[in-house]
This record gives structure tokens, sequence and C-alpha cells, in this order.
């Protein structure tokens, strides 16, 4: 069950992105368009993100545990 909600927002975001890239191309150039292509590269990224994390343990590398005691010090 968690691979198919996983797959679905995957798909969501990827979606997105393409949709923002259709309207960013649309508007003329400025501001407002590289805002558009800025959110569009985010939710892309946000999407690899996403299938990187899928494959990773849920627990902090040693060095961030080592800084969260540290930090607590």
């Amino acid at each position: 069950m968690g691979q198919v909600v996983y797959l679905y927002r995957s798909l969501a975001y990827r979606n997105a992105a393409a949709e923002m890239l259709r309207k960013a191309r649309t508007l003329p150039r400025g501001s407002e368009r590289r805002a558009a292509r800025r959110y569009a590269r985010a939710l892309r990224e946000l999407a690899q993100t996403e299938a990187w994390l899928e494959g990773r343990l849920t627990d902090a590398p040693p060095a961030m545990q080592e800084l969260r005691v540290r930090a607590r010090r």
C-alpha cells in the first residue's frame, strides 16, 4: 500500500511541475515567469527527493546524531 501512495504522490508532483512549466512558457519574460519556472523546478526536485527518501532508512546518519548530542550539552 505504501508504494501505491508513494507512486501517486510522486506522479502528482511531476504533473504539477509539468503544468507549471507550461504556464511559465505562456507568460512574458520577467519576474513572474522566473518564479513559475523556479516553482516547477522545486516540484521536480521534490519528486526526485521523495524517490531518494523512499529508499533511505528513517534514522539520521551518525554524524547528525553526534551534532544532536553536542547541541543538548
